[in-house]
């Protein structure tokens, strides 16, 4: 018989997650003994929660957000019209608190000064490609992030690599070392991380860290932050998870970004965990990218960290501190235009699916596409399809082994209508791919954090860097090539023959997919 192990229970009911989960199984119990408790006065409770229903459909239809994300919560609100009214102004996120609003417009309004762009940067690129200084002005006007020259970048095609670059140029810092993730875990990368941190610490070096409560909530335990300080690290959370029911649980900081001196900088898909460097098998082998960047465009990934810092903190900081120096910056010389950015939840403007249905839109030859999860609305769809059906060779490359059942199966409900246009599909076979990369005609590349799913395009603070005839781009293309031959191509015929069930499923999920 096997022996209780009551250090195990007690790990397990004294963990958060768990304390969560009652905490709010607790607050619905409530709820539900208030509405017994009122039962002679249903009639009442009913036709109110009736009119509130109607009213939370009409400021929906109304409402400026993605017609996918209309559309899942006005069914939701008519299936269940008692409580849906009511749940939607709880979670939606859409009637969020003007608090949270204003404070996120200072600290915009702050960026967008420390932001100024170069004119004449733009003005260079425009005699080159219209179509790209184009781009280049939206993306500085709506992400506040100045288009650059002069800038090295490197793709860094594996987590492993990512790890090793990481390490070596944090062993360098002087000055400062900014770090913001959604996700970080105690294992062989982090601790080798915080090792170098608390050295440097220690020498003086101004280190700070961000990350995401939520995407830490498992990986990470309660106060975590504390014990960073306690080494001399700076360290706040993005976003405090609190047991309660609340619409601003949905923003999370899903940003990957590490500045060093101001002149060097990381940002892509890779997490601060070991999975990332496929130190473990978690699902299959982890396909992940990052860009590693020298030189004047790591200025937008430091104003960036910048913001977001006095967001949480509530604090001013004199982003002038923070610039490279010119000495370092004069030696770098490297062809093409880098434009790292930024996409905010709370302003409105879908930066991250504009980059992504710009670059569709303007290609000619090709556009060749990494992404973990395939949850897309009309508009991407629709791009998509026109790009394939005018002959662009669009190609997508999605993981085979899922990391959550239902994501996989709502990705793969998308796969007929994009196939019957002729966009190709292709599986990761090997395992997981966690990459969000797009690369077209050998001229414009986008490396970053952004998902094609609703979650990344409307809901997440994330960050990418658009790169125009980059060195990088070329071998973004390259890795790409690669990485086809180790993927299954998907065809029409195998999505035909998918049972009626699985099909009944995947249409469901796909209907609620915004929500998820």
């Amino acid at each position: 018989m096997k022996k209780f192990n009551f250090k195990r229970l007690l790990k397990f009911l004294v963990n958060r997650v768990f304390i969560t989960g009652v905490l709010l199984a607790i607050q619905v119990a409530l709820f539900v003994i208030m509405l017994a408790g009122f039962q002679e006065y249903f009639v009442y409770f009913y036709a109110i929660c009736i009119v509130l229903s109607l009213l939370v459909v009409l400021y929906i239809v109304n409402d400026r957000s993605n017609p996918g994300y209309k559309i899942a919560w006005i069914i939701l609100v008519l299936i269940v019209p008692v409580f849906g009214g009511l749940f939607y102004l709880l979670v939606s996120g859409s009637l969020m608190n003007r608090r949270v609003h204003k404070k996120m417009h200072v600290v915009e309004e702050r960026i967008k000064a420390a932001a100024k762009a170069d004119k004449e940067i733009i003005k260079e690129l425009s005699y080159i490609s219209e179509d790209a200084a184009n781009e280049a002005r939206y993306i500085s006007r709506y992400a506040y992030s100045p288009l650059h020259k002069n800038t090295y970048t490197e793709y860094l095609p594996m987590g492993e690599i990512k790890f090793q670059k990481l390490i070596e140029e944090l062993k360098k810092a002087e000055k400062f070392i900014f770090m913001e993730y959604f996700i970080i875990e105690e294992g062989i990368m982090w601790n080798s991380i915080l090792e170098v941190l608390k050295e440097k610490a220690s020498q003086g070096v101004d280190v700070r860290l961000i990350y995401d409560d939520m995407g830490c909530i498992m990986t990470l335990p309660y106060g975590y932050n504390r014990k960073l300080e306690a080494m001399g690290i700076k360290c706040c959370i993005f976003n405090p998870f609190k047991p309660v029911i609340s619409s601003i649980l949905n923003n999370r900081d899903h940003r990957k970004i590490c500045v060093i001196d101001g002149h060097i900088g990381f940002t892509g898909g890779i997490n601060l965990a070991d999975e990332y460097i496929n130190a473990y098998e978690k699902h299959g082998h982890w396909k992940d990218a990052a860009l590693l960047i020298k030189g004047p465009a790591v200025w937008n990934l430091t104003s960036m960290f910048l913001s977001m810092w006095e967001y949480i903190k509530g604090v001013e900081e004199d982003y002038d501190l923070y610039k490279p120096e010119e000495e370092k910056l004069k030696a770098i010389n490297s062809q093409g235009f880098v434009q790292p950015y930024c996409d905010n939840p709370l302003d409105n403007e879908p930066v991250g699916e504009t980059v992504y249905l710009n670059l569709i839109n303007k290609a000619k030859r090709y556009v060749y596409i990494n992404t973990p999860y395939l949850i897309i609305d009309n508009e991407m769809v629709t791009s998509l399809c026109i790009a394939a059906k005018s002959g662009i060779d669009v190609r997508i490359v999605t993981p085979h082994i899922e990391d959550k059942w239902y994501a996989h199966m709502v990705t793969r409900a998308y796969y007929p209508v994009l196939l019957e246009s002729g966009v190709k599909i292709y599986e990761y076979t090997p395992g997981f791919i966690h990459a969000k990369t797009f690369v077209v005609d050998d001229e414009y590349g986008v490396v970053g954090t952004v998902n094609l799913d609703y979650r990344s395009l409307y809901l997440h603070f994330e960050c990418g860097a658009w790169l125009y005839k980059t060195e990088s781009v070329l071998q973004i293309k390259e890795d790409y090539i690669k990485t086809l031959e180790l993927c299954q191509e998907i065809s029409l015929e195998e999505c035909r023959k998918i049972s009626l069930p699985v099909r009944f499923l995947r249409a469901l999920l796909r209907v609620f997919a915004p929500l998820m």
